[in-house]
């Protein structure tokens, strides 16, 4: 089968396009055809040696995954061949990722397709989309009429909390870099969206939400815990999902007095269960119409390293080039 994977960390460079064998079937099993895949930013972490992985090369990169059952094992009893499916968080703890023609994947991790619900759409929603759902409703615990804030609302992850949170009654504000970004982030149903380049964004989270922000989802890698706990509301509770490296200073004192909460968040931890939960959520609200992919571009299989290249350039350098996901095609 044809594949794109890497035999050592480094730049998109690395990224090779080649044959390798077909994964084999394990009993809890499904063997897919790949209809579709997408680029996150973990996946040029790990690819570029960013952040500890033990990878076992030839590494199959890629973390999502949506296609067509053709077979199954022995001990599979929630799908047949020809069932429409999509999965994430593979590429991790000896999982095969996804970026090929055919993958093996544990029963548990798998999800049905909603019949209107493309390929390409379910894999640009499907880590993102759990993210911001887990996030969301366990972390965050986020109750209708609450004011959530959330940097980057027009990316992949800020899309998701954007819609997400909106379903559930939120009002919401977010920033974006560009006013055709800040335009997207109104079509999602942000009430305010602002361009952080341009405007004054505590100033105007100050006059929208004055009693503060309840919920405050930190997307960037340096996060400003001085400038976000002023922001927060009483019983406040930030979620941070990004900035392995980072090490901000950090006020207890303005936080600790307004009985606020901090959250780490890093999908990993979220056992099979939990992430079939938001999966069911995500699939009813894609199926009416009130969740929507945010997809930039869809490229072949072939061209995974400009792929990664692009994600890396937006992720890392903050290009600004992408305003929603990339999609792969096998």
């Amino acid at each position: 089968m044809k594949a794109s994977y890497i035999t050592q960390t480094g730049p998109p460079d690395v990224i090779i396009y080649g044959d390798l064998p077909e994964p084999k079937l394990g009993r809890k099993q499904c063997l897919i055809k790949v209809g579709a895949v997408d680029v996150n930013p973990i996946d040029i972490y790990i690819r570029g040696g960013l952040v500890p992985a033990n990878l076992s090369f030839p590494y199959i990169l890629g973390r999502d995954l949506a296609g067509t059952v053709t077979e199954i094992g022995a001990a599979v009893k929630g799908f047949k061949a020809g069932d429409r499916v999509w999965a994430t968080g593979q590429g991790a703890d000896g999982r095969p990722g996804t970026f090929a023609e055919m993958a093996a994947v544990d029963e548990k991790w798998l999800h049905t397709i909603p019949p209107n619900v493309s390929d390409e759409e379910i894999a640009a929603v499907s880590l993102v989309g759990i993210t911001a759902q887990i996030g969301l409703v366990r972390h965050a615990n986020l109750h209708r009429g609450e004011v959530l804030f959330v940097n980057g609302g027009s990316g992949g992850v800020g899309s998701c909390v954007v819609q997400i949170a909106k379903i559930l009654g939120a009002r919401v504000i977010t920033t974006a870099g560009t006013d055709d970004k800040v335009k997207i982030c109104r079509e999602l149903g942000a009430n305010l969206a602002l361009n952080y380049k341009t405007e004054d964004v505590d100033a105007a989270i100050k006059s929208f939400a004055p009693d503060g922000v309840n919920v405050w989802w930190e997307t960037v890698r340096e996060p400003s815990f001085e400038r976000a706990i002023p922001l927060l509301a009483t019983r406040g509770r930030m979620i941070v999902m990004a900035g392995r490296e980072a090490k901000p200073v950090f006020p207890v004192g303005p936080f600790y007095v307004k009985d606020c909460s901090l959250h780490g968040f890093a999908l990993f931890n979220a056992s099979a269960r939990e992430q079939r939960s938001a999966a069911n959520a995500l699939n009813r609200w894609l199926a009416e119409g009130k969740l929507k992919a945010r997809i930039d571009r869809v490229l072949p299989l072939a061209q995974a390293a400009e792929a990664h290249r692009l994600q890396e350039q937006s992720t890392i350098h903050k290009s600004g080039a992408l305003a929603g996901k990339i999609v792969l095609k096998p």
